[in-house]
């Protein structure tokens, strides 16, 4: 692809104000861990909710889009869709409690629930597992991806991607560091908007290049089943149709979207998305800021993606199974003249480094507080505590270096994004569960949690090394690998629950007395308030949440394909929904306080 000197211009402007607002926020951010994590628990909804859904818009998100709409149409989204239900239970049970429990960290979170030794060692080692381990793979996956839209811009050899990648995370690194959270979460939002527009001009203009003729071309040049928003249920491959199997089926709707850890959909909430919610200025803020996130996330950002995936059906078809995702890339570089294309390389540098920025905070976020201040150097170690927060800020970024020096390294030792994404969601399989049922149940302790993270890896081995071999290749096909590790998981952390003490009684109640969650506490309660009805009501809230979003997002997309009738409906449905959430929301006690 040609550059012209407006398209630079534009990158070059786009790289000068992301330094600039890192600049501008290095005081705000440098004055303490929470104002450099968490933005002093001081960040508006809005900015907070933005922020959670420019990372999720990563530079390999609307590739991955393009690959599922070539393999399965819309409906091939399904395999992300489905996050919706385990993301909307976050907003409404979830959210709240993050911001009340005041922790500066998910992994904080572990010693106020749980106590003694098995909990302090269940922090320390997930401050590595998730801080460096599991980050370090999503920051390589997301730099695989950038690499592979790179070389269509530039026709470089990819020995020397790696170079200029490395020299992005560095802009990204300078400003991530400099001005902690406070920069991210306000960067975040301008490159959001940046992407969003430069996507919908995308998704435009290549809709009404010739050879597809607008909306009415593209559908007769498609077969009609690929415009379908629900895949059949039956006995074909996951991949490569419009018919799933019958065990995908279930592993997306059933099981998934709770038994799953996935940065950005863990059940409960955590990560990225719980250090927003902890940032936000109070508990309500921290509600509107996750129900902003998964309208967003579902309704805002995927059609302008979508029509581009299929329009790259009709232009590209000589591209192979493994080429479908840089049909994206190509029509950028086909149909976008001068200015245009600078402006989407530009929204794709957004995408990457509000991702990066994102992954990097967080990541430091956790060796600091849960690592290096619990264990190496705590804070009575320091004469004061100016000198503490200074000193610790410091660590932070020099983490947040090491961070994006490791990640480079196992960026050049992965070959394959739906690899990573695959090992990713079952070596978390079946410990969602507990990381919902931590909130709701006083019987939960740190064993569980410690053996419903371990086991999934030992059965991911055994099932992917051993079953796959000797079960019959239906196995596979109705996703049994994944179904084996949340049935082991499961059983495992159930009995490790009931074979070990419960917490002690002064753990628990500090943590009731802090929290104040529903469910199982019967015993720690003073008043005894009528949580059953409360549960029953975020139960409503909820669900209503759910099939609100998923008709807006049905009723935006046959608008689009001028299927006016249908596009009713679903408004109907939207509305009612709407209606009924507005009027069960007040009547709860997640906006109070």
């Amino acid at each position: 692809m040609q550059l012209s000197y407006f398209d630079w211009i534009i990158i070059v402007l786009f790289l000068g104000i992301s330094l600039t607002i890192g600049l501008y926020f290095r005081k705000r951010g440098g004055k303490s861990l929470a104002d450099y994590f968490l933005t002093g628990r001081n960040l508006p909804w809005y900015i907070a909710g933005i922020s959670m859904v420019a990372t999720t818009f990563a530079a390999d998100t609307p590739l991955a889009v393009t690959e599922l709409v070539a393999q399965g149409g819309v409906s091939g989204n399904w395999v992300w869709w489905n996050m919706l239900i385990g993301g909307m239970l976050t907003t409404f049970f979830f959210a709240k409690y993050w911001r009340k429990a005041e922790v500066l960290t998910e992994l904080e979170f572990i010693e106020l629930r749980y106590g003694g030794k098995p909990a302090s060692f269940l922090r320390g080692f997930k401050s590595v597992y998730l801080g460096v381990f599991m980050n370090c793979i999503i920051i390589a996956w997301v730099n695989l991806a950038m690499i592979s839209i790179l070389q269509v811009f530039f026709d470089v050899p990819s020995e020397y991607l790696i170079w200029i990648v490395a020299g992005i995370m560095a802009v990204t690194v300078v400003y991530s560091a400099l001005s902690g959270l406070w920069g991210v979460a306000v960067t975040d939002a301008v490159q959001f908007v940046i992407a969003m527009a430069a996507s919908i001009i995308l998704a435009v203009i290549v809709l009404n290049v010739d050879e597809i003729g607008g909306i009415a071309g593209l559908k007769s040049k498609l077969p009609s089943s690929s415009f379908n928003f629900f895949p059949s249920i039956g006995d074909a491959g996951i991949t490569g149709t419009l018919t799933i199997s019958i065990g995908a089926f279930l592993a997306f709707a059933g099981f998934q979207w709770w038994a799953s850890w996935y940065p950005g959909a863990e059940p409960g909430g955590g990560g990225y998305v719980a250090q927003r919610m902890m940032s936000c200025k109070n508990e309500k803020h921290s509600v509107f800021a996750t129900l902003f996130f998964q309208i967003a996330h579902y309704c805002l950002r995927p059609w302008p993606w979508i029509i581009v995936g299929l329009a790259a059906l009709v232009l590209y078809p000589e591209l192979g199974e493994t080429e479908k995702r840089l049909g994206y890339v190509m029509a950028m570089n086909d149909y976008l003249p001068a200015g245009l294309r600078g402006l989407m390389l530009t929204a794709f540098l957004a995408a990457y480094m509000s991702t990066i920025s994102t992954q990097l905070n967080w990541g430091s976020s956790y060796l600091v507080n849960d690592l290096y201040k619990r264990f190496l150097k705590p804070e009575n170690k320091f004469l004061n505590v100016a000198k503490a927060n200074k000193h610790y800020v410091g660590a932070g970024r020099l983490f947040t270096v090491l961070l994006m020096i490791i990640a480079l390294f196992v960026t050049t030792l992965i070959e394959t994004i739906s690899g990573v994404w695959l090992f990713i969601i079952e070596c978390g399989a079946g410990l969602g569960l507990v990381l919902i049922l931590r909130w709701y149940w006083w019987r939960i302790n740190a064993y569980s949690e410690i053996v419903a993270t371990i086991v999934p890896f030992a059965a991911y081995a055994f099932s992917n090394f051993y079953l796959v071999k000797v079960m019959p290749e239906s196995f596979v096909l109705h996703r049994g690998p994944f179904f084996f590790t949340v049935g082991i998981t499961t059983v495992s952390w159930i009995v490790a629950t009931y074979l070990t003490k419960p917490e002690r009684i002064e753990v628990l109640s500090k943590f009731y007395e802090k929290v104040q969650p529903d469910g199982a506490w019967k015993m720690f309660r003073i008043e005894k308030s009528k949580s059953s009805n409360q549960i029953f009501k975020l139960i409503l809230c909820w669900l209503s949440g759910v099939v609100m979003t998923y008709s807006m997002l049905f009723a935006t997309g046959k608008i689009i394909f001028g299927e006016y009738t249908a596009a009713f409906y679903w408004i109907i449905a939207a509305l009612i929904s709407l209606f009924a959430l507005l009027k069960i929301l007040p009547t709860t006690k997640i906006l109070k306080g």
